[in-house]
């Protein structure tokens, strides 16, 4: 037992001082615009030469020391560690589809991106959809090991769907779902707590689950992204009160919930903006809240009807 959107970018510069004879010159770094495709293409390479040459300290997972902080730690295979399992053998990968539209980009496209998980340590408890809100420990890196974020010493809440939506890491909550949390949750008298058996995850992203053509901080444009999770507890998610969990608002159940929208035109019409089904009370437009046509039983079931026997449920049935 443990205790454990933005707008096609031309050109980004990157300014670098030097100085000759007394006078700052800027040497300019010019990154021409990629898209999706082929950036997808050179981040996999990026990360499977990463995997290929690097460990992370499994044989301490498997028989872990005294005092041991169950943390992944990621080194290079070579010299004294030239025998140990490259992370290529050991991580899983799945791929997601991702629009241009996702990034501001002008041109239409669609790519598939792959990211690469391993669950390090497995959780007792259950695995938080792309929905949920998860209580997590996390460290943010790039491939070459510069830490960009990270929460270590207190752990914080994170709004999957939020971070699944545009202008964030996607692939953080995509990759969730792979692990599972602990246990209970034990609040100690010094307000401190703890988690046994929690979930300990590492997933390495492409930029296009990144932030692809952004640079943020210490993060540059086009950056592939590792992170480690320590995954605690998650809460189920009902974003607009609805009635209705988030989750079971991914109408098309492709994992994504920002391209369901079932009322766009009434809302473009009415409001000028959109609101995905997750985020919107009143999911048809028809003036009636979703919560009025649905049924809840006293455990919190959801109960979907269909009036007018059209095969479409009322609460997304504008003339039901």
């Amino acid at each position: 037992m443990k205790m454990k959107n933005v707008l096609l970018l031309v050109l980004f510069i990157a300014l670098l001082g030097s100085c000759k004879n007394d006078d700052v010159e800027d040497d300019l770094i010019l990154v021409p615009p990629q898209t999706l495709a082929e950036t997808s293409a050179e981040d996999d390479a990026k990360i499977r030469e990463f995997l290929q040459t690097h460990f992370y300290n499994y044989e301490e997972f498997d028989a872990p020391p005294p005092d041991f902080d169950f943390r992944i730690k990621i080194d290079s295979i070579a010299g004294d560690n030239a025998d140990k399992t490259p992370l290529i053998d050991q991580m899983l990968s799945k791929e997601i589809s991702v629009s241009s539209e996702a990034f501001g980009l002008d041109e239409s496209e669609t790519a598939l991106h792959k990211y690469y998980y391993l669950e390090v340590e497995v959780g007792s408890g259950p695995s938080p959809s792309v929905a949920d809100s998860t209580f997590v420990r996390y460290e943010g890196s790039l491939l070459d090991g510069t830490v960009f974020d990270g929460s270590l010493s207190a752990p914080v809440w994170f709004d999957l769907a939020q971070i699944q939506g545009p202008g964030a890491a996607r692939g953080f909550a995509e990759a969730m779902p792979n692990f599972k949390t602990g246990g209970d949750v034990v609040v100690n008298p010094d307000g401190s707590f703890r988690v046994e058996d929690y979930g300990i995850g590492l997933m390495v992203l492409p930029s296009g689950l990144g932030y692809f053509n952004v640079s943020r901080g210490a993060i540059p444009v086009y950056a592939p992204l590792i992170f480690k999770v320590d995954l605690f507890t998650m809460n189920d998610t009902d974003h607009d009160r609805d009635g209705i969990p988030s989750i079971l608002e991914d109408v098309d159940m492709d994992g994504y919930l920002y391209n369901d929208n079932t009322d766009e035109d009434q809302e473009m019409e009415n409001f000028g903006a959109l609101f995905a089904n997750f985020l919107d009370p009143d999911d048809d437009g028809d003036g009636t809240p979703t919560i009025e046509e649905i049924d809840i039983d006293e455990e919190g079931n959801v109960t979907f009807r269909d009036t007018d026997g059209d095969q479409i449920d009322d609460h997304l049935d504008s003339d039901s």
